[in-house]
């Protein structure tokens, strides 16, 4: 990866814990600081899966009693987990802010501590000790890229490394589909910003936590923005370079890389905060595919060819003689616009490499008079 980026590049593996995700640092080390009664009534918090999942493992292991509200699009597989970890999981609310006021409201009526899954300054705390295993693992290091959503997580390793290497720069990378904390720490103060389905679903907070943004906006030295295509390619990056299975929002770090968002840092020491794992398997497979057509190895055409003996052999045959695999193909020959003695062939195919690809399209396109590609298989 050091070789593919210019930069020498180090990863916080955190994806590798029990559960799957960094945010089992904060849940751990804020149970631990329950007093008596608090651990006899037990918390309750609202999540869609890791922090869900990171308290329900860790309150089983510390014998406190764990309620979690997941709102009704939580995945399953999610739900299963918390109810393994032996957590009472209560599926309600058409979003995370629903799920928020009821979990408030069974908190109140039940003397249950509410823990906020960015914000808790406990939660902060615990998401430092990242920070604090970086500088000492590494410690030259010039940067710290940190994928950031709620803002917890860049709070409290911002917080840990700085008070340890002060010369070191945070970086904090989010998902164009949800800019909230790029937003918020440009207005000066947290901002409510909509949210649009993302691959890093996990980033997706509209609106950034008050004491994480507190924290992080002293700290942080730069915040950047990153297309979908390259978190599908980082996905697809990690999953081939580095044996790593990233969920959308553990890989936007690297991403930001990718895309080329951080030249300043090229030849420097740069830590990537690998934050998560927990992607479904039919996900997992979609990324993939985005990440090979963005990275021009999964190519998407049309070409019209005479609609007669020998015609489609004459493309396959110029497509085999370059090593291009031919995916998928469909012939329409009714609806085009061409004359009646002509096919309009679509394919999927798969190429080497973008130059290769390319290959593919200089010579198709010399070859015959209509060809159409799929924008993304060629920018």
């Amino acid at each position: 990866m050091s070789h593919l980026t210019g930069m020498e590049i180090y990863f916080k593996k955190d994806f590798l814990q029990y559960t799957g995700s960094f945010k089992e640092r904060g849940a751990r080390y804020t149970l631990l600081t329950l007093n008596e009664e608090q651990k006899q009534k037990g918390v309750i918090a609202a999540s869609a899966g890791n922090h869900a999942q990171a308290l329900a493992y860790h309150g089983k292991q510390l014998g406190v009693p764990i309620t979690v509200v997941m709102p009704m699009y939580t995945p399953i597989m999610k739900v299963e987990k918390c109810k393994q970890y032996g957590a009472r999981v209560i599926v309600k609310g058409d979003d995370m802010g629903q799920s928020k006021k009821i979990a408030l409201n069974l908190g109140k009526r039940h003397g249950m501590l509410y823990i906020n899954g960015y914000d808790h300054p406990s939660i902060l705390a615990g998401q430092g000790t990242a920070g604090l295993e970086i500088v000492s693992q590494v410690p030259d290091v010039d940067a710290i890229i940190v994928p950031v959503g709620g803002g917890g997580m860049v709070a409290g390793i911002a917080l840990a490394a700085k008070s340890m290497k002060p010369t070191v720069k945070i970086i904090a990378a989010e998902s164009e589909k949800c800019p909230g904390f790029f937003n918020s720490f440009r207005a000066g103060k947290p901002t409510y910003t909509t949210s649009e389905p993302t691959l890093a679903d996990g980033l997706a907070v509209p609106l950034v936590g008050c004491n994480a943004f507190a924290t992080a906006k002293q700290f942080v030295d730069k915040c950047v923005v990153v297309r979908e295509d390259y978190i599908a390619l980082a996905i697809l990056r990690l999953v081939e370079l580095e044996k790593a299975v990233l969920e959308g929002a553990g890989a936007t770090g690297l991403a930001a890389i990718l895309q080329g968002c951080l030249p300043e840092f090229t030849g420097k020491k740069v830590v990537i905060v690998l934050g998560g794992g927990n992607i479904d398997t039919t996900l997992l497979g979609r990324c993939l595919e985005r990440g090979l057509a963005a990275d021009g190895r999964l190519l998407k055409f049309s070409i019209t060819l005479p609609d007669k003996p020998g015609g489609l052999a004459e493309f396959t045959s110029t497509t085999a003689k370059l090593g291009i695999s031919i995916k998928d193909i469909h012939q329409e020959r009714t609806w085009l616009n061409a004359d009646i003695f002509m096919v309009k062939v679509y394919c999927l195919a798969e190429s080497r490499s973008r130059d290769h690809g390319d290959a593919l399209r200089q010579a198709l396109e010399k070859q015959y008079k209509f060809v159409e590609w799929d924008l993304q298989s060629i920018n």
